[in-house]
């Protein structure tokens, strides 16, 4: 097993967008740990085979952590633009702007600055669901609730090393 840090990204308090949230619980639960309340992070526990924390957006500050593991699997909501309900790819090191530049960084541009201030950069994956209501309030949809298993299920392969690609 890889040395692996799972970020979920995206805003608990805008329905949808929080999934990655409920993942990273789901996955915690089946890693045996305590699930991450609403204001928790998890890098106070980082140190396992298997590391997870959650993040209402990616930041800069992020590439010293990452440097230290393996593998990488980013955790987020997409919109309807993808055609899948979960989607998953491979990230390449490179700058890249996000969909909001303001907003936050792309995982790309993390492992990027990983390189350039570590020398390394681990193997990346982004696995996005499918949302449906980015609304404020709390509480995933149904159809967004019903990825969070096969979510799971295919981190856990990724994580186990059964999966060839994405």
């Amino acid at each position: 097993m890889r040395h692996t840090l799972v970020i979920g990204f995206g805003n608990l308090f805008r329905r949808d967008d929080g999934v990655a949230h409920v993942v990273i619980n789901e996955l915690r639960e089946r890693l045996d740990r305590q699930p991450l309340g609403p204001f928790d992070d998890g890098f106070d526990e980082l140190g396992h085979a298997v590391d997870t924390v959650v993040m209402h957006q990616l930041v800069p500050e992020l590439a010293e952590t990452v440097a230290e593991y393996d593998l990488l699997i980013f955790v987020d909501a997409h919109t309807g633009r993808i055609e899948e309900s979960i989607h998953a790819e491979w990230v390449e090191p490179v700058y890249r702007p996000s969909a909001f530049v303001s907003h936050q960084t792309h995982p790309s541009t993390v492992l990027a600055l990983s390189e350039e201030l570590a020398g390394r950069s681990p193997d990346a994956v982004i696995l996005s669901l499918r949302g449906y209501d980015f609304d404020f309030g709390e509480g995933l949809t149904e159809e967004t609730a019903a990825l969070v298993d096969p979510a799971t299920d295919r981190i856990m392969k990724l994580i186990e090393g059964e999966a060839d690609d994405a």
